[in-house]
């Protein structure tokens, strides 16, 4: 019986002052947080509860919330606080929970002082391919997360990576959040995630994301929330080398995309599963 060969290796891409450090056999590193910034109290409660468990199981950490949600289903859909006090919010969560941040940057006009706050700059899936957006994030000096369109080949993602290197910087993770299948329906194909590990860096799998339907909704996006913690696996098993959750404290009342949203009581349990399955597979 012949062993397994080990995944490829990817480069390591870290995020200075801070533990976390994705790819080149690094434990999976979790990026997870509410989906768009509710409120100051909302967003700094769910970034030390979160932040605790990641500490309990020594799990590399990394916040998340959207400063504006630009790409909403609906005009009359809540987008968060906006650029200046998003950023206000998320750099009291980075200074007073003492966790590095990400959030989603829509404008190469909002990229400098995204940059001032951020130590992951997100481009939404939707802008993957635009030039001038991928550039100026590259140009900040951050590391860029790229999530991968839902309507990209995952080998379409090696011009995304090039765009990004060419101008300097080679600090890239790419996130795979699934792949439209027809109408407001999203699969998730795993062979992208050695995919795009081929280019050498390192690969995300949005596992909430992945579960979303949409527009599914009509007014907005709907999900299917209790397929996470299985897709949540197959991506472990796949050798993703971090993994990204909308998380809330009640999903059913999330302003954004709570249908796809874990509650936050669930997390820690799906966690160490996870965490005890990529020791095992690795």
């Amino acid at each position: 019986m012949t062993k397994a060969k080990k995944l490829l290796s990817v480069k390591e891409v870290c995020l200075p002052g801070t533990k976390v450090s994705f790819g080149n056999g690094n434990p999976f590193c979790l990026i997870a947080g509410p989906c768009v910034i509710e409120g100051e109290a909302f967003t700094l409660r769910h970034a030390e509860k979160i932040s605790k468990i990641a500490r309990d199981l020594k799990i590399p950490y990394v916040f998340k919330a959207s400063f504006d949600k630009a790409n909403r289903s609906s005009s009359e859909s809540f987008r968060g606080p906006g650029l200046k006090e998003g950023l206000r919010i998320l750099r009291k969560v980075k200074e007073e929970i003492g966790v590095p941040i990400l959030s989603d940057v829509h404008e190469t006009e909002q990229m400098r002082e995204a940059a001032g706050v951020l130590d992951i700059i997100q481009i939404p899936a939707f802008l993957c391919r635009q030039t001038d957006l991928l550039v100026a994030a590259a140009k900040s000096g951050k590391v860029v997360n790229v999530k991968k369109g839902q309507f990209l080949a995952p080998w379409d993602m090696k011009n995304v990576v090039k765009k990004i290197a060419a101008a300097g910087n080679e600090k890239i993770l790419l996130t795979e959040r699934g792949i439209s299948f027809g109408y407001n329906n999203l699969v998730s194909d795993f062979r992208s995630i050695p995919v795009m590990r081929g280019f050498g860096y390192p690969v995300v799998f949005d596992a909430t994301h992945s579960v979303q339907l949409p527009g599914g909704l009509g007014h907005a996006s709907g999900g299917q929330r209790e397929f996470i913690p299985t897709l949540a696996k197959c991506a472990v098993v796949s050798g993703a080398d971090g993994l990204f959750f909308e998380v809330h404290e009640n999903p059913d009342k999330a302003l954004s995309d709570g249908p796809n949203a874990i509650p936050l009581k669930n997390l820690k349990d799906l966690l160490k599963l996870l965490k005890d399955l990529k020791e095992a597979v690795a």
